[in-house]
């Protein structure tokens, strides 16, 4: 049983609640002058990698910048990250331990059409996606039928937080645009396994 508040906050709109998952949508979770420091401070802050994947026998660029911390083992995430994650606790009473970060530079950054990796998250917890900077479409669409799709426009300072059975169910992608957009970073936050130490060091998404 996914571990989420029993009833909505006004702010918040929950756009799907069934046996295959909820999807909770709050735009203006932080305010539009935090948005903006927080989106500078991360960006300058923050230690971006370009990740390398195999895709189709050749190796290509993943199309945004990334980087990760956990939050429960003394990783040094900036200030904003922190009080960030307070903020996403304090809302969804979840206590989250990780957070990946997504930075998309313009409209040609995208992250394609995925579920969580199921290892990689504690059974029954959801994932909660905060957004700074510009605003950028997620689609998110059913495994099967019936074809649910959701397009929903995520604005700088919104928070979408997804239940644990959405990544059984559904998938979530951030589509590149021809649009001119800005640059957005989102904050996931995650419940992740403990880490162990004897294993080798891998980079969470």
């Amino acid at each position: 049983m996914s571990q989420m508040p029993l009833f909505a906050s006004p702010s918040e709109t929950v756009l799907v609640d069934d046996e295959r998952g909820r999807v909770a949508y709050t735009p203006g979770f932080l305010s539009a002058d935090v948005v903006q420091a927080w989106f500078a401070e991360l960006r300058e802050s923050v230690p971006w990698k370009t990740q390398r994947r195999r895709m189709y026998d050749r190796d290509v660029d993943v199309p945004r910048l990334q980087a990760h911390f956990r939050l429960d083992q003394g990783d040094d995430a900036p200030d904003a990250i922190r009080v960030a994650a307070g903020k996403a606790v304090a809302f969804t009473g979840v206590p989250f331990n990780s957070v990946g970060l997504n930075f998309y530079r313009d409209g040609r950054d995208s992250v394609a059409p995925h579920s969580d990796h199921l290892d990689e998250i504690v059974e029954g917890f959801p994932i909660a996606l905060l957004s700074l900077g510009a605003t950028r479409r997620m689609t998110i669409r059913a495994k099967e039928p019936p074809r649910r799709v959701l397009q929903i426009d995520l604005t700088g300072g919104s928070l979408l937080v997804m239940s644990y059975e959405t990544q059984l169910h559904y998938t979530h992608g951030i589509p590149k645009t021809r649009e001119s957009v800005g640059a957005r970073i989102s904050l996931a936050f995650r419940v992740k396994p403990a880490r162990d130490p004897a294993a080798e060091a891998s980079f969470y998404r």
